[in-house]
């Protein structure tokens, strides 16, 4: 099944090229064990969910980038042909040259009325291109104003024409001294809202992504750049493909409703968090080794203790089951 992107605002457009860019690497990667036929199977799995192919071969997003301003979005769109393994189309864009000033009422009660039309026409021929729709991603931001705003008016208007499908938010915390002032009143209507009309909130706070980045990556200078790929990194596995009880070669078709299944039990408990391990800058991976069973148990660990990353665990807490 397919899987539909929306990018809002400009966290949700520089997070979402880095998802994408994360996904084609590690679906066409040539090292590891697997066989020829297995890399195959798993690249054939990747590419139904996330990417189209055109005529020459290029892979296309199954992706619609919306904002309010140009410049993220034409950013967003050369880094992708530069890359010249995979591109978003052309007419999968909407931008226009007035941006919402942060203000999540601009973007939900003007730019969302104002724009719906155009917006969800997009939506709507990214959602018959594909053969099986597994649902939505949504990715945005909390702290301004077209991202939680207009986010918030578009996951509502999904939830209204496509009820039947499921629909996953991702949507970033803001810094706890962030620079919007209004960042916690933008929050706290965008969660209000959301929480009525996705079936799904996979929540990354950008406070503990920058120590992931300091403290187990080891980068002296962090930018937003390192933080939305350790961002896509995790979010990618998240979503790339799985064996099913079939066995070998048969992958999980319907990631969305495999991971809705497993997490959220009740309509009310539907906040999601990730952890991942091991998590360290790559000079350090080339000397470091790995079981499945100490995988296992740290990640245990990390999750009696509520760490949201290997270091600093609070032990005396999670030996106690």
């Amino acid at each position: 099944m397919s899987i539909v992107t929306v990018q809002l605002g400009q966290c949700g457009n520089q997070i979402g090229f880095e998802v994408f860019d994360a996904l084609f690497s590690d679906s066409h990667c040539t090292q590891g064990l697997c066989s020829k036929r297995e890399n195959e199977a798993y690249r054939s799995s990747c590419k139904e969910r996330f990417f189209n192919e055109e005529e020459n071969g290029v892979p296309i997003a199954r992706a619609v980038l919306v904002d309010m301003e140009p410049k993220v979005i034409n950013q967003t769109l050369s880094k992708a042909v530069q890359s010249s393994r995979w591109k978003y189309g052309q007419r999968s864009c909407f931008c226009q040259k007035q941006g919402s000033g942060n203000n999540w009422a601009y973007g939900y009660s003007v730019h969302g009325p104002r724009h719906e039309e155009s917006v969800m026409n997009l939506i709507q021929k990214e959602v018959e291109k594909c053969d099986s729709l597994g649902g939505f991603f949504i990715i945005m931001s909390m702290a301004g104003g077209t991202g939680s705003g207009l986010g918030t008016f578009i996951t509502q208007n999904l939830q209204d024409q496509y009820s039947s499908s499921l629909k996953m938010n991702h949507i970033i915390w803001p810094y706890g001294t962030g620079e919007v002032i209004v960042q916690n009143y933008n929050s706290i209507l965008t969660l209000s809202h959301l929480y009525r009309s996705s079936d799904a909130l996979l929540v990354h706070e950008n406070d503990a992504v920058h120590k992931i980045c300091a403290k187990l990556m080891n980068i002296k200078q962090i930018s937003f750049n390192n933080i939305n790929q350790v961002i896509a990194h995790q979010l990618g596995s998240v979503f790339q493909p799985t064996y099913s009880e079939e066995g070998s070669f048969h992958y999980r078709r319907n990631p969305l409703g495999d991971l809705m299944e497993n997490l959220v039990p009740h309509p009310e408990f539907k906040m999601l968090g990730v952890r991942d391990v091991p998590r360290m800058s790559e000079n350090s991976l080339a000397y470091s080794t790995f079981t499945w069973a100490g995988l296992l148990k740290r990640l245990r660990q990390m999750l009696i203790s509520n760490a949201k990353m290997e270091e600093g665990l609070d032990l005396s807490t999670a030996f106690l089951m």
